[in-house]
């Protein structure tokens, strides 16, 4: 059997006694556990900076409530799938591989258009939130040309940073990780005395759905991001899973613990409670000491937001480069083993959205993120049904129906979020979609003509092989 990193992988067509030939095994060094599980936490959360919306838009109680409930409705369901599918697919690429192996390549292709498209909005927000930490201590920096060059200048650092390795960029996530998680341990240690059970359970009447949804969305989502990494994780059939539930441990507890501290130390202000109260809550909690060290927590934090997302997002070029949709010039690595060419158009991705407004990054981002979850939860069902008997070195303890109803729940959620959208991000998300539409076939053409060059990397198992597919026996 083709062996990659330690997983046995073969195509969703093929039984687990066919044969393959053995994928190429390439010599940079491979992602392992503990980078691997601050790559995830910082893919999905970064910490507890941004979620101060959900106490202003509907108070203490929904707001621990919503980070308790969420995660089962929401996290859970996608990190298990990315579990499955993930080992299932050790290729870099994750959630493309998935949809064009179940829907066609076609498909695949409006997958990672708009997966792509969602990670470089939301990449695009976290240069700008680390200077608005640093407004009050360089206020020159608030606007103009200024802010302008310091956008680039850490746009560039960053992707540099990308550039030089994945092994790097996972020991910078775990530094960034550790300094960002220690602040709010010791100021929960600190608040002690100062804890008012009481204020938990203050409910307020005039609820902002659209925000308190959002926000929760927003701060709880992402979970498949790493799968677009498989290729680069040392023996993903042990480590993705493992990762997945350390990441999951540590994203519900980073966001728990700070908002029980937070409402229960100080009295409620519900106006108080938007981006970067913490460091507030702080200063009333263990003085201004501590302030400064969550504000330089939070900081760091959308550093390492960045670092981990444009790893994502070019890798996942990369990987659809290596199955044919795009041209071969995204499969090219670098000599750190990096996608060069898929790093610098997320660069260029970032640089050209990172205009847009706060509350327009995150709908944008949710609405096209909601749109390619519902592809993904199409591919895991039908995978499951017309390839019972694949290769599954992690599979969820679940039949046919109890995948289903499985994805039933976020499904439903997914459907709420978009209904809140506004008209103008539905609009500007539904042109988004219309180009990707659009963009593949204007490929394929191009390709046609041999205008630009593809190619499939012959390591890969075929995705769309029928011949050997097995009947269900569950």
């Amino acid at each position: 059997m083709g062996e990659c990193n330690g997983v046995e992988y073969v195509g969703v067509g093929v039984g687990v006694d066919d044969e393959l030939a053995p994928l190429r095994v390439d010599n940079f060094k491979k992602v392992s556990v503990l980078p691997l599980v601050f790559l995830i936490f910082y893919e999905v959360s970064g910490g507890p900076f941004g979620i101060e919306d959900s106490v202003g838009a509907a108070g203490p109680l929904l707001a621990l409530l919503g980070f308790l409930i969420f995660p089962f409705i929401w996290s859970i369901p996608e990190a298990l799938i990315t579990a499955e599918m993930g080992t299932m697919f050790p290729e870099n690429g994750g959630y493309v591989v998935w949809v064009s192996s179940a829907l066609g390549p076609y498909w695949g292709f409006q997958q990672g258009w708009m997966k792509w498209l969602s990670g470089v909005i939301d990449n695009a927000l976290y240069p700008v939130l680390f200077l608005d930490y640093l407004d009050s201590a360089i206020p020159s920096l608030s606007s103009g040309l200024p802010r302008i060059a310091a956008v680039l200048a850490l746009t560039v650092v960053l992707t540099y940073m990308n550039y030089r390795g994945l092994h790097i960029v996972g020991s910078a996530a775990t530094l960034l990780g550790l300094f960002s998680i220690l602040p709010f341990v010791i100021m929960g240690f600190v608040a002690i005395p100062k804890l008012k059970p009481s204020r938990w359970l203050e409910v307020e009447k005039d609820v902002d759905w659209s925000l308190y949804l959002n926000t929760l969305f927003w701060n709880l989502n992402y979970w498949d991001s790493i799968s677009t990494l498989a290729g680069e994780v040392e023996n993903p059939k042990k480590t993705l899973p493992k990762s997945l539930f350390y990441a999951l441990i540590l994203v519900v507890l980073g966001y728990f613990f700070p908002l029980l501290i937070g409402t229960g130390a100080v009295p409620l202000d519900r106006q108080a409670w938007t981006d970067g109260y913490f460091a507030d809550v702080a200063t009333m909690v263990g003085g201004v000491w501590l302030s400064w060290w969550i504000t330089g927590a939070a900081a760091a934090s959308n550093l390492g937001m960045f670092i981990a997302e444009m790893s994502s997002d070019s890798f996942q070029l990369l990987g659809m480069a290596e199955r044919g949709m795009l041209p071969s010039i995204f499969a090219k690595r670098s000599s750190y083993g990096t996608p060069l060419t898929g790093i610098l158009f997320s660069a260029s991705g970032v640089l050209l959205l990172s205009w847009m407004s706060f509350r327009e990054i995150i709908a944008a981002e949710n609405f096209l993120y909601c749109l390619g979850m519902i592809l993904e939860f199409i591919a895991f069902v039908r995978l499951r049904i017309k390839y019972p008997a694949a290769s599954r070195p992690y599979k969820i303890p679940l039949g046919r129906i109890g995948s289903i109803l499985m994805c039933v729940p976020p499904t439903v959620l997914i459907c709420i979020v978009l209904a809140l959208s506004s008209l103008k991000v539905a609009i500007v998300s539904l042109i988004a979609v219309m180009i990707g539409l659009l963009l593949q076939p204007c490929l394929k053409c191009m390709e046609k003509k041999r205008w630009l060059k593809f190619s499939v990397s012959s390591d890969l198992p075929d995705l769309y092989c029928e011949n050997h597919e097995q009947p269900d026996d569950s």
